[in-house]
């Protein structure tokens, strides 16, 4: 299949993602997948265990899509409803597929070293319309269907069904479906260059470069990324060509120059990426000492891969008694200014 732009929608099935007791992290990591590749993600919906609202998101997202994505429901237990749902929709028939079932057998018997029952088995039955996916991660296998829709007129429309389970749809994403979709369209990455800046608001951001963002040309667009204290501003090229390329690039450099003195870095990453590459770049160490955050800037730093090379330790001193004895902050600071303070945060 050729398309100059791959328009994709995600669903998300789980009653747990709509009441909040599970974050939906998938769909995100999802979206960032496909743009690296060039997919335009332009809908992103969870939906509940319930028949006729998957139906009816397979029905609205399969008219306005390329691709749709679907994650969750594929689980040995009742209330795990979409892989029925999805062989009624494409008016297949339940039939084992003997790699799945195989991969079910291997984890029972070899990694999990349990016996297996007949739900377990089920597990391998998919609709005798897909193509399979594996699952090298899970039990569940993943599912690719094709469909005749509103939307494409001239190819079908894909649809991909995979586990909720994270660490399985990422699993199939990577080793099967980002490569199956790269070869089953003719796809322009997207252009993204992002900057961080801090100490200044959303509102005067704007203001400041408000000139800047009216002179931008059509086929690059500016977003505003406001969080904790900090905006990222992100430029796209709409249109992947060289000439864009070189045009972002330099517009992207007009931005930087106008906001060269609150610029936290030029590349899109987190505030403690940064700090751990800079104390790499001068070969220093860190330590923490924390009191209200409870260990979380500890948290923060070491969430990086090989930040043992920099960071070294912390104390969390909740207590007066740990920040007295440990860090060594006079009783009598405690006593006058309180633990809270910018005082005693100087001794610390």
């Amino acid at each position: 299949m050729i398309n100059s732009k791959v328009v994709a929608s995600i669903i998300t099935i789980g009653d747990e993602l709509l009441i909040g007791q599970t974050i939906d992290t998938n769909s995100a990591w999802m979206a960032r997948e496909l743009n690296e590749i060039g997919v335009w993600v332009h809908r992103r919906l969870a939906i509940g265990d319930q028949w006729n609202d998957i139906w009816k998101a397979l029905e609205d997202e399969g008219n306005l899509s390329d691709l749709v994505l679907i994650t969750g429901g594929l689980g040995p237990t009742a209330d795990d409803i979409t892989k029925p749902l999805l062989c009624e929709y494409f008016q297949g028939k339940m039939v084992i597929d003997e790699g799945a079932l195989e991969n079910v057998k291997n984890i029972f018997e070899n990694i999990l070293k349990k016996p297996m029952i007949e739900r377990n088995l089920k597990q391998a039955e998919v609709p005798d319309v897909c193509k399979v996916i594996p699952n090298t991660r899970g039990t569940a296998p993943g599912m690719w269907f094709e469909k005749q829709t509103a939307h494409s007129t001239n190819s079908k429309t894909i649809f991909i069904s995979m586990p909720g389970v994270p660490h399985e749809m990422k699993g199939m994403m990577s080793q099967y479906v980002l490569p199956k979709l790269q070869a089953s369209f003719k796809l322009k990455p997207v252009i993204h260059k992002t900057m961080i800046t801090a100490g200044l608001g959303e509102s005067f951001l704007a203001e400041r470069i408000k000139d800047f963002e009216t002179a931008l040309p059509a086929s690059i667009k500016l977003a505003y990324l406001p969080n904790y204290g900090m905006v990222k501003l992100r430029l796209t090229a709409a249109d992947n060509n060289s000439d864009t390329a070189s045009e972002l690039s330099s517009h992207f450099c007009i931005l930087h120059n106008q906001l060269k003195d609150i610029v936290v870095t030029d590349e899109d990453k987190s505030l403690q990426e940064v700090v751990g590459n800079l104390l790499i770049k001068y070969g220093e160490t860190l330590c923490t000492a924390e009191s209200c955050t409870g260990g979380f800037l500890a948290h923060q730093l070491t969430s990086i891969p090989g930040s043992s090379t920099y960071f070294n330790g912390s104390i969390v001193s909740y207590s007066n008694e740990v920040k007295h004895h440990l860090l060594q902050v006079p009783n009598d600071c405690l006593l006058q200014h309180g633990a809270v303070s910018e005082e005693t945060v100087k001794f610390m």
